[in-house]
């Protein structure tokens, strides 16, 4: 996504897809800067599936990726 994206941006465009409970957009712990992608939460799971369609949609001039958010496993990479 764009780096000068707002929350309420984001809101915004995935809005007709249910009701979004929180934005939040993933900085750079040092800079401060945006790295570029962000997670949006929506009230419910029917939602989740409504918002995978907007995958490769535009948002402010450029193809956004859209997926689930990862679950880590405990130990799925442990090393022995």
């Amino acid at each position: 996504m764009d780096y000068s994206t707002k929350p309420e941006e984001l809101q915004e465009h995935f809005k007709d897809c249910g009701v979004v409970n929180r934005v939040t957009i993933i900085c750079d712990k040092y800079t401060g800067h945006p790295k570029g992608f962000a997670y949006v939460e929506f009230s419910d799971k029917e939602d989740v599936a409504n918002a995978l369609a907007l995958d490769e949609s535009l948002f402010k001039g450029r193809q956004i990726k859209v997926t689930t958010k990862r679950t880590n496993v405990p130990f799925m990479n442990a090393r022995v």
